[in-house]
Parts: structure tokens; sequence; C-alpha cells
């Protein structure tokens, strides 16, 4: 695939930046991470593009008791097994950049969780976040039960009709195997504060979705 020179540099920097060996202090209490076996443990999979800014906006917003009990990075959607991260951006191996996380369900719901997702990327862009280009960056949500499934394609629905006022490029389907990313790709941005972060990973000003 060819790519713009902005997005060579962008695709150069996040293979060739040198990478902390500094363990961090992660944002989860005892008493958070004691939940994780509890019967309001959920698990939610997601992928907004570059999956070091989707952890890190999802800790910050969901941590330190509003939610989130674990979070990793890794690859979901494709069609190779234990694929490397160099193979998944060649953008051959079908997979997405994605975050899994296990959430308490008495503290937040599946549906806030996807309210977030969709603030925090730009769903309206078909396979590209900022200047990340290739289906390994598109946005999806792969969804664990037939719950899950209804929840998302009704929130897909609203998002398009009231933020975008179009159909999104987001992709709502059953969750497959899911394959952990390298150590180094786990809290890259706790460890690396001044590594890459795409730009299209901020905040938006939506309003409420209707009920």
């Amino acid at each position: 695939m060819a790519f713009a020179a902005p997005i060579v540099s962008s695709l150069f920097s996040r293979f060739y930046r040198p990478f902390s060996t500094t363990s961090p202090v992660l944002s989860l209490t005892p008493e958070t991470q004691a939940r994780n076996m509890s019967a309001t443990t959920e698990k939610a999979t997601l992928a907004a593009g570059c999956f070091w800014g989707v952890e890190h906006l999802f800790r910050k917003h969901f941590g330190n008791g509003k939610g989130l009990l674990d979070a990793k990075v890794g690859y979901c959607g494709g069609n190779t097994s234990s694929p490397s991260y160099r193979a998944v951006c060649g953008g051959d191996t079908g997979h997405a950049e994605a975050l899994q996380i296990s959430y308490d369900s008495s503290i937040v719901s599946y549906r806030q969780l996807l309210e977030f997702f969709y603030r925090m990327h730009d769903a309206s862009t078909m396979n590209r976040q900022g200047p990340d280009v290739g289906t390994q960056y598109r946005s999806a949500i792969f969804t664990h039960s037939d719950e899950q499934q209804k929840i998302a394609e009704e929130i897909t629905e609203k998002v398009g009709k009231e933020w975008y006022k179009k159909p999104v490029s987001t992709q709502v389907v059953p969750a497959g195997q899911w394959w952990d990313a390298e150590e180094y790709h786990q809290l890259y941005l706790t460890k690396n504060p001044a590594g890459y972060e795409c730009p299209a990973h901020y905040i938006r000003s939506f309003p409420p979705l209707s009920e």
C-alpha cells in the first residue's frame, strides 16, 4: 500500500521509536482487582485506530474505580494465527488493532462504554484514523453476546443519525479469536508519555444520544 509522506513518517515513528523498560504503576486499585472475578464482570472488545491511544483514553476515563477492571491491547477480526505487530501493520492479516477491557457492569454499562468509544475517535472514516491508514485501523465493535450485538447496532445507528447525519463506517460483528499484542505495546503511552498518539483520538463534544 502506498502512503503519503506524513503517513510514512507516522508509521516509521511507530516502528522505530525507542521503548522504555520502566514498569508503570497500574491505575487499578486492589478493590477493582478483586472484582475481576465477580458476577458483574463483563468484557468489551473495541477497535478505533492505533491501540496505544485507545487504551490510554479508556484507562484515563474509566480507571480508578470508575468501572474499568483491566485492559489489554491486541489483535482481533483477522484470519491468521498468532499475528505479530509488523504483520498486522502490513495490512494483510485482516486483524484490527483493538482494545479488550474487563469492566464492572454495576458501575459502568456497555452503552456508556460504546458512547465513549464513539466520542473518542472518528467513526466517519473508512479504514483510517488521522494519518493511520489501513484495515488494521478500522473502527469496529467486536461483540461477545447477542445482547451486546443488539446494543451495539442500536447505538451505532443512533450515532449515525444524531451525530454524523449519515451511516458511520464502524463494523459491528461477533468477536472471533483474540491475540494479545506484544508486551511493549501494553500501557505504551504510560511507559512512553512522549510516544506517538493519533491526532484523531480526543473526546468530542456530541450531545447525549436519545433514549
